[in-house]
């Protein structure tokens, strides 16, 4: 294991209350938490035993940029708050500088609010299928990552540690969390992806698809949480070498998975172990993902 990288957080003075596939969550009272990005990936829902050194930084700072420039658009769970606030002592401060937030506790909502402007991955394999993705009825002859006539929103549930999210129908979510919000949360997913892949054309780079967490506030308002339009959770293309008709290179855990598809592996814990080079190309195109996005 890399010892620049941070597999796993572990505080004394803050209570653990969940440490899910790359983040660790700690109460701070009963109204906020602090959230440490670790550098764990994870690949088909399964937490790979190398982490990726710097990578909870860099997913830090890429979500933080964009918190910060669509607050237009929905308010988001940062309190703003400097992490010595909560943290003191700077010697169990140091190893999270730079991968560690302040937030606001939400009620999340279990939907993986999930955006496609490009046909690829799951979808690509439902459409293959069915001509259909989530229910939703696409033009016949589309090719392997040829871009959709319109962003749509095509929601996944939010499955358990060890387990697969599950594509599902906009009416299968609304059935879940209510008709209303789920319009507007569906509303929400698409104007984020919009704006954001607005800017990341202008910077060279194509968002495939795109996925986001959405909590309640005490006032029941929807508030978008976890992360936002990062390598984790988004596909980004070079728009210099996008092609139809195969799986673009990519800034993003592509490069993991397609290296895990020519294994022997049935895509259940534990997961394979990573060769350096692979590391080391990942750790890569995430930094570069974070130099044309946030200039």
């Amino acid at each position: 294991m890399n010892s620049d990288a941070l597999f796993e957080s572990s505080l004394r003075s803050l209570p653990l209350l969940h440490r899910g596939k790359v983040r660790d969550n700690y109460a701070i009272g009963d109204d906020r938490l602090l959230i440490v990005a670790s550098d764990r990936l994870s690949a088909f829902d399964v937490v790979l035993p190398d982490p990726i050194p710097g990578k909870g930084r860099v997913l830090t700072a890429i979500s933080n940029f964009w918190f910060a420039r669509t607050r237009h658009l929905v308010a988001n769970h940062l309190t703003g708050e400097p992490l010595s606030r909560c943290l003191p002592d700077a010697a169990e401060r140091a190893p999270l500088e730079g991968r560690s937030v302040i937030v606001q506790r939400l009620q999340p909502l279990p939907v993986e609010a999930v955006v496609r402007g490009y046909l690829i991955g799951s979808g690509w394999k439902d459409y293959q299928q069915s001509g259909k993705v989530c229910g939703i009825s696409l033009p016949a002859g589309l090719r392997q990552a040829a871009k959709l006539p319109a962003p749509i929103f095509t929601p996944a549930t939010k499955a358990a540690a060890g387990e697969h999210d599950e594509n599902v129908s906009f009416e299968a979510i609304a059935d879940t969390i209510g008709g209303a919000r789920a319009q507007r949360v569906r509303d929400l997913a698409l104007a984020l992806y919009g704006f954001a892949a607005e800017h990341a054309r202008g910077r060279g780079i194509l968002i495939a698809d795109t996925k986001f967490e959405f909590g309640l506030d005490a006032r029941g308002e929807v508030v978008l949480m976890d992360e936002a339009l990062t390598p984790d959770s988004s596909r980004f293309w070079p728009a210099d070498s996008y092609r139809e008709g195969s799986s673009p290179p990519s800034f993003d855990k592509q490069y993991v998975r397609d290296y895990l598809e020519t294994l022997d592996w049935d895509k259940k814990a534990p997961g394979p172990r990573l060769p350096a080079e692979i590391i080391a190309g990942t750790a890569e195109r995430y930094r570069e993902a974070e130099r044309r996005l946030t200039g």
